[in-house]
């Protein structure tokens, strides 16, 4: 079965920085669309950062210039390198992965991370 599990979230002053992984199983990331997606309590889930299959990354406005999106594919590994970090960055961030489909939705993801917290 598919497997995405996060880590690397936790609690950061503002203006600091975190680093999100995702681990994927029976999964090969390399050449899949990826994203990271986020949800603060009350709040619809929004996507943050996308890579596609060829490795173009996008991101949310509201990200662009702090966020960074990254693929290890010997790893097998998503990452978020997450500076100047800001309270409305605050949310349960959630990876997710697609193997034909790199649009910005959520319902264009077919495989989910439980998630991992940030709070600043």
């Amino acid at each position: 079965d598919v497997q995405l599990v996060e880590s690397g979230g936790g609690s950061v002053q503002a203006g600091g920085s975190l680093r999100l992984s995702c681990a994927a199983s029976a999964f090969p990331i390399r050449l899949a669309c990826m994203g990271w997606f986020r949800q603060a309590p009350g709040k619809e889930r929004e996507g943050v950062a996308f890579i596609d299959n060829i490795a173009r990354t996008r991101y949310a406005d509201s990200v662009k210039g702090r966020f960074t999106i990254s693929r290890d594919s010997a790893k097998n590994t998503l990452a978020l390198q997450m500076n100047s970090l800001r309270p409305e960055d605050t949310a349960m961030y959630y990876c997710a992965a697609d193997r034909y489909r790199c649009g910005g939705s959520c319902l264009e993801y077919t495989y989910w991370g439980q998630g991992t917290q940030v709070t600043v």
